[in-house]
């Protein structure tokens, strides 16, 4: 019998990829079917809802779910949930449709159909209000405002059938892993506890000192990476796994830690990221979110522990799992190591605080960077693609908020 953390609801899992001779007709189907474009974020998010990452959704959610989420982080039937998860599309594509009718849902860059859609409803929303609650600020400058301002005028919710799982398992193979197969590993390895280490950069040497103080408090570690789409001037999928990869090889126990990957894009929602974060790391199978500096943030639009309090002010049983709250962490030269703000008692001015943005503008420019900010094959993997980069590819890196400390 497992041990594991229930996944979210209490039930069991709910992939919603169809498999087989079903996948095969629908398929087929979906061939003569009303075609709505999807948008990367609504990619991602149909893939999630394929390998049960968002259970126990059943697909894109209703008006009453919108306002529900945005303003008491509750679905109309009372589950707890974060963040919204919606499809849009522009006001002449939905006047087309009809309730109760199918439609077909297509990525536009490759034309393949990710998905078909039961009709069940069309609405609009305050895109400004959805901001607001959700990334605190109505600023265009934010990526994750920027990009609910610009999707379409009518949200479409319906329960979903997914027909792919968009190329990740093709890309990244064994890295990317489904809820049931994480749990799988888990129970084979005999994890109870396991603290997920959530990334959508290379792991520094700050990263590093967490996930390792998990290893000391858990059965093991999870090193979640986001797969799905960045910024621009992020360090992409590729490159990330290949130095996480050479991190854990060389410079962890065996068996300690698992590496793999998630097909979402980053909303940068800071707080309520991360409690999605949460939620479905729970799905995945673990019992605690590793939950540092500024978790899922940008810029300079959340304090830096915000996505620490947000977990007090949730219910209680809200979410099975639970956070893992570390405070600043740096290398401080007279401890002669790693530390954070609860363990080293030295002045600020010998230490050296680490993060990913301040490490991709010191790559990004060709930088020295301090030997104690990250192993030495990680630097080395990360030079090696900045130098590749051809000079329109290459983006200046801004250094704001705490990054900027």
């Amino acid at each position: 019998m497992s041990k594991l953390v229930s996944p979210h609801g209490g039930g069991d899992l709910k992939p919603l990829l169809l498999e087989g001779a079903a996948l095969v007709a629908e398929r087929e189907r979906a061939q003569g079917l009303p075609r709505i474009p999807v948008s990367s974020r609504e990619k991602g998010d149909l893939i999630m809802l394929g390998i049960g990452g968002f259970t126990p959704l059943d697909g894109f959610m209703t008006h009453a779910d919108w306002a529900g989420v945005c303003d008491g982080y509750r679905l109309a039937n009372g589950l707890f949930w974060p963040i919204p998860i919606t499809l849009s599309t522009r006001r002449e594509l939905a006047d087309g449709l009809s309730v109760g009718q199918d439609v077909a849902l297509y990525d536009p860059e490759n034309d393949e159909i990710v998905a078909t859609l039961k009709l069940t409803e069309k609405y609009q929303i305050d895109k400004a209000h959805e901001c607001q609650q959700v990334f605190r600020t109505t600023d265009p400058e934010h990526p994750g405002v920027k990009m609910v301002m610009e999707q379409g005028e009518v949200n479409l919710a319906g329960p979903v059938k997914v027909l792919t799982t968009g190329g990740f398992p093709e890309e990244y193979g064994d890295q990317f892993l489904t809820p049931a197969q994480t749990r799988e590993q888990f129970v084979q390895r005999g994890w109870k506890t396991i603290a997920a280490f959530q990334t959508r950069n290379p792991m520094h040497r700050s990263h590093e000192y967490l996930a390792k103080i998990a290893i000391e408090t858990t059965d093991g570690v999870l090193v979640h990476s986001l797969l799905g789409k960045l910024k621009a001037g992020d360090i992409p999928a590729p490159v990330r796994s290949k130095a996480i990869s050479t991190l854990i090889e060389k410079y962890f126990v065996k068996n300690t830690v698992i590496q793999a990957g998630y097909p979402l894009d980053m909303r940068y929602a800071g707080p309520r990221e991360a409690l999605l974060h949460a939620l479905f790391r729970q799905n995945y199978g673990c019992s605690h979110l590793i939950v540092g500096r500024d978790h899922a943030g940008v810029g300079s639009y959340y304090g830096p522990f915000d996505a620490q309090h947000i977990f007090d002010e949730i219910p209680a049983n809200a979410l099975e799992i639970k956070p893992l709250k570390i405070d600043w962490t740096f290398y401080c030269s007279e401890c002669d190591g790693m530390a954070s703000a609860r363990t080293c008692p030295h002045d600020e001015k010998y230490r050296l605080l680490l993060s990913g943005t301040k490490l991709r503008k010191l790559l990004s420019e060709g930088g020295e960077v301090p030997p104690q900010f990250s192993r030495p094959e990680v630097l080395q993997i990360l030079r090696e693609y900045y130098a590749s980069l051809e000079e329109h590819e290459k983006v200046e890196v801004k250094l704001s908020g705490h990054s900027a400390r």
